[in-house]
């Protein structure tokens, strides 16, 4: 998957919810849209989006699917904040030595 699939499926608040309840362990849909009073059909949806961003997994037990995170599935978004860590420091250290400016 690629990081713009990510940012998408993140950009909603109910699914960072949902894979924030997946974090926890796994769960079915029944469980996962408890309290969100959201209808099934809409937490399935929220469910594929994820799915397909390769944020979850399912896991087929008979007739009931089971959710849980997929440990690699942040990995694009990852990679993209790694491309622009490296102008962190040096922005630090203009603003320490700014604020060191008007301290004196």
């Amino acid at each position: 998957m690629n990081e713009t699939e990510v940012f998408r499926a993140l950009s909603d608040p109910t699914r960072r919810a949902v894979l924030e309840r997946l974090a926890a362990g796994e769960k079915n849909a029944t469980e996962l849209r408890e309290g969100f009073g959201v209808s099934q059909p809409a937490i399935s949806q929220h469910l594929a989006v994820l799915r397909g961003a390769g944020l979850i997994r399912e896991r087929r037990v008979g007739r009931h699917v089971n959710y849980s995170v997929e440990p690699n599935g942040l990995e694009p978004l990852l990679a993209w904040i790694g491309r622009y860590r490296a102008f962190w420091p040096a922005r630090v250290e203009r603003l320490q030595d700014l604020l060191k400016e008007m301290d004196q």
